[in-house]
């Protein structure tokens, strides 16, 4: 979680530099070329200046709302934001591991799944030998919890 609040504030520094800097320099330089109806230069540094505000604005929300998190009301027992989960794929008759992780974070390949995707929302608040059916979109899938490890733990 602090990677990430990391990697929002660096995003956040860069697009702050550019929106106080970078950008303002450009549409001075626009300017200077006279006639602003017709200046391409200055109406796509004006539309990047839009849409930097409007990321920063977004960057800045999702900041706040991870700081709001409180690691220590995460559940211990049950499968919860961080939590590390083997189960056996009864349908495909394999056992897979998944990382619970925000949806910045995710990244299927490597096993790390969104809480808000559709395996991590069937498995939020499961216990070990809990049975889950998701809804993927390749069909239903039924899944057993074989062990867990939350956030409080060391990683499986």
């Amino acid at each position: 979680m602090e990677e990430l609040k990391k990697m929002l504030k660096l995003e956040i520094d860069a697009l702050e530099n550019e929106l106080r800097v970078e950008l303002p320099r450009e549409i001075q330089k626009a300017r200077l070329h006279g006639d602003l109806s017709e200046n391409a230069e200055y109406h796509a540094a004006k539309e990047r200046q839009g849409m930097v505000n409007a990321r920063l604005g977004q960057l800045r929300a999702r900041l706040r709302e991870l700081s709001m998190v409180d690691l220590t009301r995460l559940p211990r027992d049950r499968v919860g934001l961080g939590s590390t989960v083997l189960v056996m794929d009864n349908t495909k008759d394999e056992e897979m591991t998944y990382k619970l992780v925000t949806s910045e974070e995710a990244d299927v390949a490597k096993g790390l799944i969104s809480t808000s995707s559709p395996i991590g929302k069937a498995l939020v608040n499961k216990k070990v030998g809990d049975t889950v059916i998701v809804q993927i979109p390749g069909g239903a899938r039924e899944m057993e919890i074989l062990r867990l490890s939350t956030i409080h733990d060391a990683p499986l």
